[in-house]
């Protein structure tokens, strides 16, 4: 999701700290705290429909910069193998209902990945970023499985909970 490319960085990280940023990356700390404060804004002046609209199709940049699409060739039609992947090497925890076409994805870590906003700096914890994710599973999802996947965030460090999960449904 936003955070898609940090959880691969540092998969095996499944412990209470955040990988520390760079400490000469005063560039991306400003862009970071810029994003976290126009998300704050948008937290506080926009209905949770438009916060959702305009965070999911920013999703698209990010799933493009990763080129996720190369990434994720290897796995078209495998669903199995691409959540084997996930545990593997993302250190997820996934379950699939194959019945009701419905994947809990669980990142399994104590901390927000999204490498999008700092979260040391401000201390913002903005829940809008959290529409970006559901973008990303999305896009992520449906292009693994070959048939539209519609993703909900479930649980989120931003929203008070111990861990980031998300349902996706299958058409």
């Amino acid at each position: 999701m936003c955070g898609f490319s940090s959880i691969a960085l540092f998969a095996n990280n499944t412990g209470s700290q955040r990988p520390a940023p760079e400490p000469d990356d005063s560039k991306l700390l400003l862009v970071q705290e810029w994003v976290s404060s126009l998300l704050s804004n948008m937290n506080e002046h926009l209905s949770e429909e438009d916060l959702r609209r305009a965070l999911k199709s920013c999703a698209v940049v990010h799933y493009n910069n990763l080129k996720m699409d190369n990434v994720l060739s290897a796995y078209r039609g495998k669903l199995d193998k691409f959540i084997e992947f996930l545990e593997k090497e993302w250190g997820w925890k996934v379950d699939y209902d194959e019945a009701s076409k419905t994947l809990i994805a669980n990142e399994n870590k104590n901390y927000c990945v999204c490498p999008i906003i700092n979260h040391k700096a401000t201390g913002a914890k903005p829940t809008a970023i959290c529409y970006c994710s559901e973008g990303f599973a999305e896009k992520m999802f449906s292009t693994v499985a070959g048939i539209p996947a519609k993703a909900t965030v479930i649980s989120s460090i931003h929203r008070g909970n111990d861990r980031c999960k998300y349902k996706i449904v299958f058409a």
